[in-house]
């Protein structure tokens, strides 16, 4: 079953179209990763699938609930957390947690805030005031109150912006541990190590869905060649080879410079020279998520231009 599945999503805000005709499904216990550079409508995208805006056009249902109809029951069943932290910090944890759970509805209140505290390990912090608390705590925090009223889709927009990467990898490990409860989760992210954690992945570039699919299958069908140079060049061969023919990337990682193009027989072309430098060596390499969403973006850009 499809928890998320809408077909050509619209938003306009005045004469500027932020969602274009965007198509998505997600199934139960997936994790959907959305991606996409700032301003892409990511996260008007995600204002559409959990009510809090209304479509211009397009159709469909989430948790079988239709879009358009019954935005008020779609809200009650999903949680969603947004970008900017949005509690409040001249209360402690638990008095946050409390008022969300009266927000909800939930009975017995205090029982509702025990078992959310103890399931995401805040009951030793439970009278500390979010104002005080770390980026890795207050994400937790925001997480806690997303889940208390044990949604059945978690919608997060970037919810890991500004984190320590311990504090990353132990959200990541429990976001995991909700989907593999049935959960089903779709968050934004600009992290690609991130996005790779993912079951499928999705990318939207000014409103329009790009690709979906695996990350596998989005880079296969990117068709982009990497090869890997190991040597010294200088600053001026490496500005030399990014404008030739058949390059369009060319990165430095570390020692080595990757370069990535479209077209195999160019790029080898346009890297013969380098083979034949004493010192050099160039062998193929494999294309990175990175390296797709910057072939994504730089169209992207390249067709609003």
């Amino acid at each position: 079953m499809n928890v998320i599945e809408v077909k050509g999503l619209t938003k306009r805000f005045g004469t500027r179209t932020v969602v274009d005709n965007v198509d998505l499904t997600v199934a139960t216990g997936e994790i959907v990763g959305f991606l996409g550079p700032n301003g892409s409508g990511k996260t008007t995208t995600i204002r559409l699938i959990c009510g809090l805006l209304t479509p211009d056009a397009g159709e469909g249902t989430v948790l079988g609930l239709d879009v358009r109809r019954d935005s008020a029951a779609i809200k009650r069943q999903v949680g969603y957390m947004t970008q900017k932290f949005s509690f409040y910090e001249d209360l402690t944890i638990e008095e946050n947690l409390t008022f969300v759970a009266r927000l909800y509805e939930l009975k017995p209140v205090q029982d509702a805030v025990a078992r959310t505290l103890d399931g995401l390990g805040l009951t030793s912090r439970k009278d500390q005031l979010a104002g005080t608390l770390s980026g890795g705590w207050k994400q937790r925090l925001a997480l806690a109150a997303c889940i208390m009223h044990q949604p059945k889709l978690l919608l997060l927009d970037e919810p890991t912006a500004g984190v320590d990467p311990k504090a990353r990898r132990e959200f990541w490990d429990e976001i995991h541990r909700l989907a593999g409860d049935g959960l089903t989760v779709l968050v934004s992210t600009h992290y690609m190590d991130e996005a790779e954690r993912c079951h499928r992945i999705g990318y939207i570039a000014y409103g329009k869905m790009l690709a979906t699919g695996t990350v596998e299958e989005v880079v296969q069908g990117s068709g982009l060649v990497t090869f890997v140079v190991h040597g010294t060049l200088t600053a001026a061969q490496i500005r030399e080879l990014s404008v030739v023919d058949g390059v369009e990337q060319v990165a430095p990682f570390g020692t080595t410079l990757h370069v990535v193009g479209s077209d195999r027989a160019k790029l080898e072309a346009a890297l013969a020279p380098l083979k034949a430098q004493q010192g050099v060596r160039v062998e193929p390499g494999e294309t990175s998520l990175e390296d797709v969403f910057i072939k994504f973006m730089t169209g992207a850009q390249a067709r609003a231009a």
